[in-house]
Parts: C-alpha cells; structure tokens; sequence
C-alpha cells in the first residue's frame, strides 16, 4: 500500500482544523454561505460534519478510495462561499473603504481562490493510495 501523500495530510488537516470552527463558532461561517442559499447555520454545521468524516475517513486506508472522492466533491461544492467572501469583501471596500473582511484582506481572500485547486488535486489523487 502506498504511504500517505503529504498532500493528503495537508486537506486532512485542514478539513480537521476547520470542522472544529464550523461547529464551535458556526457564526464565523454563517455569511460565508452564497446569499442565495436558505440555512445557513445549518448548513456550515453540515459542512463542518462533512469534513470530519472525510478527514478521519483520508486517514483509514480502508475508506481512503471513498474519502478522497467525497473531500474532492466537498472542495468544490465549499468554493462559491469562497467566492462571496471576495464578492462581500469587495462591496464592503467599495461602500466603507474597509480593508478587510472578518479582518482578512481582499488580497488575501483573492489569493487563496486559486489555492483551492491544488487541495482538490491532492483529495483526488489521495483515492489511489489505498
């Protein structure tokens, strides 16, 4: 059996990281969510439950196969509240000259767009590493 990519442990940890934020302070989440969608606490708990599966589930070589797909599924289905992040960030500096949003700047919210690719690449190819 292949070893555990760094690149998997990377999304792991992160998934890890973040569950626990998603269902300590979902508030931290909650307008993160597309505006368009309903529920929003509900769904940053949804999340956060989604993502401590597929992290403990990357981590057992056993359920890995079926982790890697679902964390790969989850990176991209997260990444439109990525999105409205930026998008808010962006109303917020032009409507008060804020800098930051949740005191994250707006280059830094740009900037880790792209950086979501790279995490699904590396859920991806985790399901081969069984």
């Amino acid at each position: 059996m292949p070893p555990l990519t760094n690149g998997t442990k990377v999304v792991a940890a992160l998934f890890a990281g973040s569950s626990v934020i998603h269902t300590f302070r979902p508030q931290v989440f909650e307008d993160t969510v597309p505006h368009f969608l309903p529920y929003h606490r509900e769904l940053v708990y949804l999340s956060g439950a989604a993502e401590i599966l597929c992290a403990a589930g990357l981590m057992v070589p056993r359920t890995r196969h079926y982790a890697a797909i679902a964390s790969a599924a989850l990176l991209v289905a997260v990444f439109p509240a990525n999105v409205q992040m930026v998008v808010d960030a962006g109303e917020d500096l032009v409507r008060n000259g804020a800098t930051t949003a949740r005191g994250v700047t707006l280059g830094v919210l740009l900037v880790r767009l792209p950086l979501q690719w790279p995490l699904v690449r590396w859920a991806w190819k985790a399901r081969r590493t069984r």
